[in-house]
């Protein structure tokens, strides 16, 4: 009854990758390439959860 009101943990996930992201290539345009491979890193982690998310929502 009470699921109505639970936040989707990977809309908050969606959100800290986008950022990620945006870090990423903001780091690239100045020209910190070793910075923008790190953040690059971590949005795949992040990326790799959504999907681990989704995946358990399937079955």
């Amino acid at each position: 009854m009470f699921s109505l009101f639970k936040k989707d943990p990977a809309k908050k996930l969606q959100k800290s990758y986008e950022a990620k992201l945006e870090q990423a290539m903001h780091a690239q345009r100045n020209g910190d390439i070793e910075s923008y491979s790190m953040i690059s890193t971590e949005a795949e982690t992040i990326r790799q959860q959504i999907e681990m998310l989704e995946n358990s929502k399937k079955d």
